[in-house]
């Protein structure tokens, strides 16, 4: 497949099954990702994998997919696996849902996948995660600290997101 074709977007609606099915599919990958990555010391710190899934997700089917899988992969991760942690769940979901209505809002604006529309998602989860967090924790410093530390995972959320969103059909 050349990757640099025009993939289309869809918008799945909360009754159409497919918006379940891929929810549940990138659940799964937005469990496994930050599984592998905890397997190197400060790796969720730096590679951000909780948000990858749920940014294609959201770019690719809409909305209603980006947002089950928005709310579900960092419940799901806690609960299972106490990662991310019970005291930093709510700024995970309030950056997870922010992505998720990002994502779906420019992907529509736009009406294609392009690297620039990816990256603007990515700009915007994070330019008003960074103030939801700091109003959250009033600390700047934890608040920038997905720019400082995780910059090695933004960028993977545009070129892989990106790539990833292209490969699905």
């Amino acid at each position: 497949m050349n990757i640099t074709q025009t993939t289309t977007i869809r918008s799945l609606s909360l009754g159409d099954a497919r918006t379940y099915a891929w929810s549940a599919a990138f659940v799964a990958c937005n469990i496994a990702l930050p599984q592998l990555c905890h397997l190197v010391p400060g790796g969720g710190l730096v590679w951000l994998p909780i948000y990858l899934f749920t940014l294609v997700a959201a770019y690719k089917f809409g909305l209603a997919a980006g947002l089950l899988t928005a709310i579900l992969s960092p419940v799901a991760n806690n609960l299972g696996f106490g990662m991310p942690p019970t005291a930093m769940l709510p700024i995970i979901l309030c950056k997870s849902v922010l992505l998720a209505v990002a994502a779906s809002m420019i992907a529509r604006r736009v009406g294609r996948v392009t690297l620039l529309g990816v990256a603007a998602a990515v700009a915007a989860y994070q330019s008003l995660g960074t103030l939801a967090e700091w109003a959250m924790t009033g600390s700047m410093a934890a608040a920038l600290q997905d720019i400082r530390v995780g910059w090695p995972g933004l960028l993977t959320q545009v070129f892989g997101g990106c790539l990833v969103i292209r490969l699905i059909h």
